[in-house]
């Protein structure tokens, strides 16, 4: 399916040579003078390989016929991630390249969407919103209030974020997975 390439977003894959790519990084750049172009950064799927392309906003771009389920994450081995899919049960093993950075955010039974191109798993999504828990940061400080001021803190899956100076050890947070910041204490 041809799309022009202003349209193209994060995660979406691309078809180009024969081959798949999945979105890294796309911005629309709109200079004073000139042509709007469209700058897209991509991995290729089969070998992990990093492009940087340039297109005219304008230009056609084959984006690839992509499907995509809910699966339940299951656990992680030598091998690579585990994956069911919660209507046939049916399991599918994800590689650690294909996985990236998301690694550190899945958690036993969470719901992920998987994008599959054939019967190939192509890209990740996961929840927008994560509950971890704090291990460690400073101690709080008496009398200091929420302020603008934010500390450093490591959380239980081992990615260091900064929180509000009320925010304790053993405290669970909602972080975002995006970035890795915190958006609110967990409620449970």
């Amino acid at each position: 399916m041809r799309v022009i390439a202003s349209s193209i977003r994060k995660g979406n894959v691309i078809e180009q040579d024969g081959k798949l790519y999945v979105v890294v990084t796309a911005e629309n750049i709109h200079p004073g003078k000139g042509t709007p172009v469209s700058q897209i950064e991509m991995r290729r799927i089969s070998d992990g390989v990093k492009i940087s392309e340039r297109y005219k906003t304008t230009d056609q771009v084959e984006k690839a016929t992509i499907e995509e389920r809910n699966f339940t994450y299951l656990y992680e081995d030598g091998d690579g991630f585990h994956f069911m899919n919660p209507e046939t049960y049916d399991q599918v093993q994800v590689s650690k390249d294909v996985i990236g950075d998301a690694a550190a955010y899945l958690q036993e039974s969470m719901t992920v969407k998987l994008s599959t191109h054939d019967v190939n798993v192509v890209s990740i999504a996961l929840p927008q919103r994560v509950t971890l828990e704090v291990v460690e940061t400073e101690p709080v400080t008496k009398g200091q209030t929420a302020s603008s001021s934010y500390k450093p803190a490591v959380l239980s899956n081992g990615i260091r974020t900064t929180v509000p100076p009320h925010i304790a050890v053993g405290t669970r947070i909602v972080v975002m997975t995006e970035d890795g910041s915190y958006s609110e204490r967990a409620k449970d």
